[in-house]
């Protein structure tokens, strides 16, 4: 588990200066993965208390720049963060509650696909989705369906 030293020094790695809001916006994004902009500052504010949106943003663009965080946006969805980065793993995403996770690389090493033309791109991330329904809810949408 990541601590406020750990977080410290990946700050320093990628030579950014250690602010409260960064430490803060790390932790918070370690201890909720997938949350919006929105929820962060929910939970920055319980730690630092009053910080502006524009204090978060800033923050959550400069620390997925530096590849400190990881910003994924599912059709449909708002902005969500994560800390885990690096290793080029995909997400499944139910369709009916939106609830996302994650889920290791399809198949072979980053970018895990290999695309059938690749145009002359030398490739280094493919960004996978699955789509459907989480266990809650596949149980909910079959118990509704049979009277």
């Amino acid at each position: 588990m990541s601590t406020i030293s750990e977080f410290e020094r990946m700050l320093r790695g990628a030579a950014l200066r250690v602010t409260a809001p960064r430490l803060a916006v790390l932790n918070v994004v370690h201890d909720h993965p997938h949350s919006d902009t929105d929820s962060i500052l929910g939970f920055v504010r319980e730690t630092l208390g009053t910080v502006s949106h524009q204090a978060v943003y800033d923050v959550l663009r400069a620390l997925t720049a530096a590849g400190l965080l990881r910003r994924i946006q599912p059709m449909g969805s708002v902005a969500r963060y994560e800390t885990r980065v690096g290793d080029n793993h995909h997400h499944l995403v139910c369709r009916s509650c939106g609830v996302i996770v994650d889920i290791d690389c399809a198949v072979g090493e980053a970018p895990c696909l290999t695309a059938s033309d690749d145009n002359g791109f030398v490739l280094d991330e493919a960004e996978v989705i699955y789509w459907g329904l989480c266990s809650d809810c596949s149980t909910s949408h079959t118990s509704r369906s049979h009277p």
